[in-house]
């Protein structure tokens, strides 16, 4: 995505150029460190199943793999690697594994960007829902309601149904045929996956994937609450309804440094290895930060809001 939505204060041209330069090495080390972190939560937990050793195990292998999220946002952003072609597989191994296919990820996505904070037209806000009080909040917070929904959707597109929802309203006739071959493929693939698992009676691919990744969804749910809730809806200017994190460095390793969410929507074709470095050029142009909060006092606000009444998550400040 090569678009600029800097309304004002942009980083000088030539700033940018050298900001935007993407990197084999540095997205092989991030997307390598990420799987062998994986690979070993993965062989612990198949270790220490059925002890106490391996809740905690259990834990960070399903937030390790909730967090593959992050590659695969980056991958439609083309990002992580120079050659197309290696974005877009990456894409689509983490859209399987999370089941939630590239294409229409990526789609949406655009959708996203290009009218952020529009509550007509920002396809995360119209697929959110977070308009339902403290209770509908938790629910999302939770991955409940988020699982529900991509195989809901899923099921919908592989039954032919495109657009499934208001929030599809961006596809064109193209991508609907895409999205709706891309969801049979993806539910043949854990068909075929959950013959194999009856045929060798064997737990494996529920015990290291699916089960890690559907209880530990309430952890990346804490970054998809973030980015944007209890922000102004309806303006055009990314820095002030786009949230930075203040976290640790694990979490910014974790996260693919999208804790830096403003300076991402404001140039979204800077590789994830660079947006501290943009961050820093925007805070400086912009003469302050933008909105920034850490994942728990975001939250203790959020939750405490609506416990006093407020129905909008959005609107608790």
């Amino acid at each position: 995505m090569e678009e600029s939505f800097a309304t004002r204060a942009r980083v000088a041209p030539e700033r940018l150029r050298e900001l935007t330069k993407k990197s084999d090495l540095k997205g092989a080390v991030q997307l390598i460190s990420h799987l062998l972190a994986i690979v070993a939560t993965g062989w612990l937990l198949w270790l220490t199943w059925g002890t106490w050793w391996g809740v905690p195990v259990f834990m960070i292998h399903g937030l390790l793999i909730n967090y593959l999220y992050a590659p695969q946002h980056e991958s439609s952003h083309e990002t992580v690697f120079r050659a197309r072609w290696m974005n877009e597989w990456l894409g689509r191994f983490t859209g399987f594994v999370l089941m939630y296919p590239r294409d229409y990820d990526r789609w949406q996505h655009l959708a996203h960007h290009r009218n952020t904070q529009d509550p007509e037209k920002d396809s995360e806000l119209l697929s959110e829902g977070l308009g339902s009080g403290l209770f509908g909040y938790l629910l999302g917070l939770s991955g409940i309601s988020l699982w529900y929904g991509l195989a809901k959707t899923m099921i919908q597109h592989a039954l032919g149904k495109a657009p499934a929802n208001k929030s599809e309203y961006y596809l064109t006739d193209q991508q609907k045929r895409a999205v709706i071959a891309e969801a049979r493929w993806h539910l043949a693939g854990y068909a075929l996956i959950a013959i194999v698992s009856i045929l060798f009676q064997t737990w494996a691919a529920v015990i290291l994937w699916v089960a890690p990744t559907v209880a530990m969804a309430w952890a990346h749910q804490l970054q998809n609450y973030i980015e944007h809730t209890g922000l102004p809806t309806g303006g055009k200017d990314i820095w002030t309804n786009t949230r930075t994190v203040k976290t640790n460095a694990f979490m910014r390793w974790l996260s693919w440094g999208m804790v830096y969410h403003a300076a991402h929507h404001t140039y979204p074709a800077v590789p994830f290895h660079r947006l501290k470095d943009l961050n820093d050029a925007l805070v400086e142009a912009r003469g302050g930060p933008s909105p920034t909060e850490s994942y728990l006092a975001f939250q203790a606000k959020t939750i405490a809001g609506l416990a006093r009444g407020t129905k909008d998550a959005d609107a608790y400040v």
